[in-house]
């Protein structure tokens, strides 16, 4: 069952007010490690222990470059998972959106042009803007 343009036109609004109640968000994952000191003394070198930590990591890579940031233990993990929560959400929202987009695209009727002037003018202008620009004429 399709639905009708006003329906998916409210939805559209209804997208667009959850994206803008959405507050900071930052793409990534949380890591937790544990790291070995190196000190041969240390109780990280004894076998089977898994070593010093744990340290929170955030992990990102935008724009081909990666990145990590160290994260302190209770509200910086919290406040940064509930970012990363809302990154996920946002995307999903951006999904749902442009679905709901190329829907109305296909319901939304074309304009018609009744005289014949207009119509060979539109046709003149996406020629010229549509026609391979390598070709010599």
């Amino acid at each position: 069952m399709t639905e009708s343009l006003n329906s998916l036109e409210e939805r559209r609004q209804e997208l667009y007010f959850e994206l803008g109640q959405l507050g900071d968000f930052r793409p990534g994952t949380i890591s937790v490690n544990y790291r070995s000191c190196g000190r041969s003394n240390c109780v990280c070198a004894t076998a089977g222990h898994p070593g010093h930590g744990p340290q929170y990591l955030w992990n990102t890579s935008q724009s081909g470059r990666r990145r990590a940031q160290n994260l302190r233990l209770g509200p910086e993990v919290t406040k940064v998972e509930r970012e990363i929560a809302n990154y996920q959400r946002f995307t999903q929202l951006c999904g749902e959106l442009v679905e709901i987009n190329e829907q109305i695209c296909k319901l939304r009727p074309v304009e018609e042009i009744d005289d014949e002037k207009g119509l060979n003018l539109l046709k003149k202008t996406l020629q010229k803007k549509y026609s391979g620009k390598s070709r010599k004429k």
